[in-house]
Parts: structure tokens; sequence; C-alpha cells
């Protein structure tokens, strides 16, 4: 019988590519996206590949929008095996520069968004007593960086969310959780996240020009001459979400690529699946 997955903002990038790989390797997907005239690439695909994938509407930042989707998996399948949060936005401005608005909808999409999809799926995985949560974060959910406070502070706020869940749902009723943290992907997500965080064409200005030039720089200069890969392809990321999907005992979170684990390597030396730290808190909490 075959495994279901739903995947949310399969539009483009990572989702996409997962959409496709999993219908590949016997999975059933349900591929969802805020905005379904985005989804011809994806319907081509399926077409061409008989592809065991359905297309549904679903916007992380409506929580009857997510409802929706996810009675309609239930009502065909009678269970969600897995759950891939993948739906996100970037965001690079200063915080003197960022609007209340801004903040509200970075935070939105790339916390809120987890929250609400996962507090609708896990009724479900419980009751069936079983189930895998993915939750896509970033390097940037690790380690702050330059220009990406709102953001980091968002990806943060989804590790602290999924670690907490893993401490007592996963053991209790055999519900694996997992974090993926990418570092670079060089897909739509990079160029939408330049679009959305100008400031009259700027990125930043005043005092911060300066340094933002010099973190622009530093950033190109990593991607061309590094002799580790630092941007993936959206497939490659996905390739490491079917491995980790297909393991016995999945990883509470897991680095994309080998320039991702030396990035964060300060911070995960000591355990790099987080599965130590995980047995720690039970001990101490349960």
């Amino acid at each position: 019988m075959k495994r279901n997955i739903l995947i949310t903002g399969t539009s483009s990038g990572v989702g996409y590519e997962a959409s496709l790989l999993f219908s590949r390797n016997g999975f059933k997907v349900y591929a969802t996206m805020r905005n379904l005239k985005k989804s011809e690439e994806l319907k081509k695909h399926i077409k061409d590949e008989n592809l065991d994938i359905e297309i549904l509407q679903l916007d992380v930042t409506s929580q009857s929008s997510i409802n929706s989707a996810i009675n309609i998996v239930i009502e065909k399948e009678g269970t969600i095996d897995i759950l891939l949060n993948n739906a996100g936005a970037g965001f690079a401005k200063t915080l003197e520069e960022t609007s209340e608005e801004e903040i509200n909808w970075v935070t939105d999409v790339n916390y809120l968004g987890v929250v609400r999809t996962t507090k609708a799926v896990l009724p479900h995985m419980r009751k069936q007593k079983a189930g895998h949560i993915i939750n896509i974060t970033s390097v940037g959910g690790l380690v702050g960086q330059p220009f990406n406070e709102i953001y980091c502070g968002a990806k943060f706020a989804v590790e602290g969310f999924t670690e907490s869940l893993a401490t007592y749902v996963g053991t209790t009723f055999n519900i694996k959780f997992t974090l993926v943290e990418p570092g670079g992907i060089a897909t739509e997500f990079m160029k939408s996240a330049i679009e959305k965080t100008t400031v009259d064409g700027q990125l930043a200005r005043g005092e911060y020009l300066p340094i933002f030039e010099k973190y622009l720089a530093g950033s190109q200069k990593r991607a061309t001459e590094s002799n580790l890969a630092v941007y993936q392809t959206g497939k490659e990321v996905a390739e490491v979400i079917l491995q980790v999907v297909n393991t016995e005992t999945p990883p509470l979170r897991i680095r994309t690529s080998a320039w991702a684990n030396e990035f964060c390597e300060l911070k995960t030396k000591a355990d790099p699946t987080g599965l130590m730290l995980i047995n720690e808190v039970k001990k101490n909490f349960l």
C-alpha cells in the first residue's frame, strides 16, 4: 500500500521537486500551493509521466484553507502518513527598514504556517499512532546572519517548536519529527527574497549600505570560490528529504550539504542529529 505525503509550497523549488521525486518513488503525493495558476508545469509532468500526484489549493496563512485540504486527504486516504511543511519565503532587510506589516508577513508564512498545518494534521496522526512531520527550516534556523534577523527569528521559532513537540508527542504517539536545514538554494526562493526586500530598489540605505555591500560581496565570493558547494538545487534538497523519510530512525535535524554542516558545526558538533538533546530533555522533564 502506498504511503501518502502532503507537501506545502509545491509551485516551485524544493516543494515542486519533492512532489516529483516522491511520486516517482512510489508515494501518493498531495501537492499543495496557494496559487493554483502556478501548477501548469507540475500538471505537465503528471500527464507525461502518469504520476500519482493530486494538486490541492492550500494557503498556509489561512486555517480554513489548511483544514479544507487536509479534510480532502483524510476523506480519500483515511490517514496522512507524512506532512512536509515546505512553504516559506525569504527576507533580508535591516530591522530599522522593516515595516510592522513585513514582520507579520515573514512570521506568518515561515513560522505560523508551520504551526497551523502541524496542528491540523496532529489529531489524525495521533489517532493512527503513526506519522512523520518534516519541517523545512534553514541553516538560518541555527545560525543568525546579517540582514536576516526577521527571517532567522522565524526559522529559529520553527526549530524550537519542532524540538518541543518531539520531546513528548514523538515517543507517546509514534510520530516522527525532522527539521531539514538547507544552506543556499538556487531556486525562485532566492529571486523572490530579493524582490520582496528592497527599499526604493536598494536592500540597505544610509549607514547600513557599506555593511550590506560587504555582506553581498562575501556571499558572491563564497558562491564562486568555495571548495564546498554553497548553493544546492531544489532537487538535491528533495533527495535528502526522501532519504530521511526512508530512514527507520530519522534524525531530529539534518543539514542538506557539506557546506551547511560546516557552517553550523559550532552549534551541532556535539549532537549532529539532535536526538541526544531530545533524550536529555525527556530525562529531565518526563
